[in-house]
């Protein structure tokens, strides 16, 4: 939907307002009045940009998979070694659970007991977060740094479901054991030596590698 900037201006407020209420409430036990008091909207100006509740989740989730993915995009620009931009793309991914709280509880937990209607739609910017990671995998195989049998496919889909276990804990521990900065040289260090290609490996390619 293309949007006046007044308009846009209101519809991010909802959408801000929607967070805050999805990550206190939950997002089954929140009402859209609520969203809209929050917003300081009536409750029929909700409806003149989302369908419904379940719109709301899906829109958030989508818009700010498209910031988190200008954000990491921009990191992982500046670092010319692959091994490095996956450093760098841990370290955005882990810092954005300091910097918007909320909005990773909504992500972490709220997405994932929303799953049912989540199937509905295609993921289109999560899709294309995950690739950033698949781009990684696939620049420094080319560049002769990471292993010719990694699959980026496969790894992309790893590393960040190792990522997105460690938001979790963040999120849900009271009094985590270990540091943010911590969280990230170890998972920094696990991917890379898991990544990194050895003198064996011979700059050949597996010829039983599917194509990617």
């Amino acid at each position: 939907m293309a949007f006046k900037e007044k308009d846009r201006g209101k519809h991010d407020q909802i959408i801000e307002a929607a967070v805050k209420v999805f990550a206190k409430k939950g997002f089954y036990n929140s009402k859209v009045s609520e969203i809209a008091r929050e917003a300081s909207v009536a409750d029929g100006t909700i409806y003149l940009y989302f369908k419904n509740k379940d719109d709301i989740l899906i829109s958030l989730f989508e818009e700010k998979m498209e910031l988190w993915i200008q954000r990491v995009g921009e990191a992982i620009a500046e670092v010319s070694d692959p091994l490095e931009k996956v450093r760098a793309f841990v370290a955005q991914h882990l810092f954005m659970i300091e910097e918007h709280k909320h909005l990773a509880e909504v992500m972490q937990i709220e997405l994932r007991q929303s799953s049912k209607f989540m199937r509905r739609y295609v993921p289109v910017k999560f899709l294309e977060y995950l690739d950033l990671i698949g781009k990684i995998v696939e620049e420094g195989k080319q560049a002769g740094v990471i292993r010719e049998d990694v699959i980026p496919a496969i790894a992309k889909r790893a590393i960040f479901g190792a990522l997105d276990e460690m938001l979790l804990y963040w999120v849900l521990a009271k009094q985590p054991k270990y540091s943010l900065e911590e969280s990230i040289e170890q998972l920094s260090h696990l991917f890379i030596d898991g990544l990194r290609a050895r003198k064996a490996d011979g700059g050949q390619r597996n010829p039983a590698q599917p194509a990617v």
